[in-house]
This record gives structure tokens, sequence and C-alpha cells, in this order.
């Protein structure tokens, strides 16, 4: 037998070469079966698919966020329902409304007309009182207190001058109080 005739069902039938070098026995060619491809079962897969089912997830989100805020909110005893406030929401206890400060606008005659002429409407000042004819102590009726008016002096008065400041209505009373027994004087804040 010729050598050619031993190569012959191992050639290619395109051409005369053999495909194996002569004397090498291969096995006949056969095919690959086709394989699904393998998946791995776990998180990741399941995580995709939430993923992908947006509205089961936000569903899903509310449903526990809803569970959680019940189960955090106060229990009335005995079971008795609680009719202050729905169960699961926070109470509010109610601010007490502060009282605002009244203000009034209060005359005081200072004792020196020309410190009164440095005043202007505007401007925040002491009040303090000189004792009976300055020789009793002195003392702070009314602390940064807002100018509101300084009227024009009356011509021959001598005995001081004219302003309108804006004070509380305790501070009113006593400022008043204080005019009429001892000479009150002004500072500049």
């Amino acid at each position: 037998m010729s050598r050619s005739a031993v190569a012959a069902p191992y050639s290619s039938p395109a051409s005369s070469l053999p495909l194996f070098p002569p004397g090498s026995e291969a096995p006949p060619t056969c095919e690959v079966p086709h394989f699904a491809p393998v998946r791995v079962r776990g998180g990741r897969g399941r995580l995709h698919r939430l993923v992908r089912h947006r509205r089961r997830l936000l569903a899903a989100g509310l449903a526990v966020t809803a569970a959680a805020l019940v189960a955090a909110g106060p229990h009335s005893s005995a079971g008795e329902p609680d009719t202050r406030r729905a169960r699961g929401h926070p109470v509010a206890e109610p601010v007490p409304e502060r009282q605002s400060t009244r203000f009034v606008a209060a005359p005081v005659r200072i004792a020196d007309a020309a410190t009164v002429r440095l005043l202007k409407p505007g401007d925040r000042i002491d009040v303090v009182s000189t004792g009976d004819g300055g020789t009793g102590g002195t003392s702070v009726l009314a602390r940064g207190v807002r100018v509101t008016e300084v009227p024009e002096p009356v011509a021959g008065a001598a005995d001081g001058a004219l302003v309108v400041v804006s004070v509380p209505r305790e501070t009113a009373h006593r400022l008043v109080g204080a005019g009429t027994t001892a000479r009150l004087a002004v500072a500049l804040c």
C-alpha cells in the first residue's frame, strides 16, 4: 500500500496534502454539543431583579416604613384608644404665646435743656434719676429706650426740656413718678 493511500482518509479534500504529519494517528473530528450559559444563583441576581421592578421595590419600602412608624408610635394603656392624636405622629406641645411688650410714649422732663438739644428721634438713651435736689444717690430708671420725639423748647421755661421716649407701660409709670420727686438726666447709648 502506498503512502498516499494511507494518508487519504486524513487528507483535505481541497488539497492532496495530509492534515497530520505522516505516521501520526489522530481521532476523527466530532462536534461539541451546545451548553446553556451557567447562571449562579444568589443575591446579585435578586438585586438586579428588584432594581428592574422599581414599583415593587418602592411599594415594599413604603410598607416597611409605615410598619416602623406604627410600631414606634406611643401606645395607650389598657387598650384604650388615644384620642388626642393619630398613632405614629409625634405630639407637638402647644407653644405658649409670648405676650408682646406693649410700648407707650412717655414724656420725660430732663433737667438739663442743653443735653436735650443733642438728641434726635431714633436715638437710644438711658434715663437716670439724681435723687432729691442732687443730694441723693443716682439710679437708672430706663435702659436703652428709644427717643420718639424731641419737642421744641418753650420760651421762658427754665426747668429743663421735654423728651418723648417709647417705653413699656410699667417703665412709663416709674418715669412719671420719678419726674415729680427727682431730677432726671439722660445718657446716650
